[in-house]
């Protein structure tokens, strides 16, 4: 492998997860799936997004396109790779398409984060002051939000592999993890850490604990203005909506927390590499089928739409 001045790699070895067994060949077929679940539930509601009606041109639909997006770029900035590797049995990633690896998960990733929060407050809005919302999420208020959580995302993203790409890499270039990750690089770095590590937790309770609370929050409120409802129809709608949105934010937040916000001394790099599945391949998977493909109005673009393909081919 090429070194720079013979102290710092400019070529790493991702040790990946998966290994040519049988157990992990079945493993490796479900991501596989997943990807290929996620990826049409994501592009199918993109699509469904820009041909339906000005119904669907709503605040939650905006947000929802936008998650949409960011899932796909998850996907493929992970999974492809991870493919190739595993078929191809050549492991090695440059430095610099390291960084990129690190800037793409970190700002989709992030963008995840500020975008369920922006959805549960959209959620809440809707719910809990349902007079106050064509002013609270109006057509101004949410471009302002997207392009806060887009500016926000990428400008950390930068700022923190620009940080991990100035450190040095000496003795083993082995990452053990099947993508480019901060922490996985902060265990080979030869460079004083703890400024950075510093640094990297208190951008996790900003982007994670910060946007959690604000989640849980709405829910809450959402909760208890359900409960004061009399129709039981309507209860059992929101309590099940609330509780799906709330088990695809748990799973991200509680695999993202255990990366970014637990010591490293606390956690092996498997328990880091199954944190990454279930936060960075799973969750693009379930967005579409919890927040799109099970509305009702999603439903109904997508029933005229496949009757009005035969009439059109």
């Amino acid at each position: 492998m090429g070194r720079v001045n013979e102290t710092s790699w400019t070529e790493f070895v991702l040790l990946g997860i998966l290994h040519h067994t049988t157990t992990h060949m079945v493993f490796f077929a479900a991501i596989l799936l997943i990807f290929f679940l996620g990826l049409s539930g994501n592009c199918l509601y993109l699509f469904l997004f820009h041909r339906g009606t000005s119904d669907f041109q709503t605040p939650m639909y905006f947000f929802l396109s936008q998650l949409s997006f960011v899932d796909i770029c998850q996907l493929f900035t992970i999974v492809p790779k991870m493919s190739m590797d595993f078929l191809i049995k050549k492991n090695t990633i440059s430095l610099a398409g390291c960084g990129i690896q690190v800037f793409f998960t970190l700002t989709m990733g992030v963008a995840e984060c500020l975008l369920l929060t922006v959805m549960s407050y959209d959620r809440y809005v809707a719910i809990c002051k349902p007079l106050q919302y064509p002013v609270l999420m109006s057509r101004k208020t949410c471009l302002v939000m997207s392009a806060g959580v887009w500016f926000g995302t990428s400008f950390h993203a930068l700022i923190q592999t620009i940080s991990v790409l100035q450190l040095s890499y000496c003795g083993s270039n082995g990452i053990d993890q099947f993508f480019c990750t901060v922490p996985a690089l902060l265990k080979l770095s030869c460079s004083e850490t703890h400024t950075y590590e510093n640094g990297l937790f208190l951008g996790g309770i900003v982007f994670l604990l910060c946007p959690f609370s604000v989640i849980l929050a709405s829910y809450i409120s959402i909760l208890a203005t359900v409960l004061g409802m009399h129709s039981m129809e309507g209860k059992h709608k929101a309590f099940g909506t609330c509780l799906s949105h709330l088990c695809v934010v748990g799973i991200f937040y509680g695999a993202a927390g255990f990366k970014y916000l637990t010591p490293k001394s606390y956690r092996t790099p498997q328990q880091d590499k199954i944190a990454s599945v279930f936060c960075d391949i799973v969750t693009p998977m379930l967005n579409p089928l919890i927040y799109s493909l099970r509305n009702r109005d999603v439903l109904l673009v997508l029933r005229k739409w496949i009757v009005k393909c035969p009439l059109t081919a």
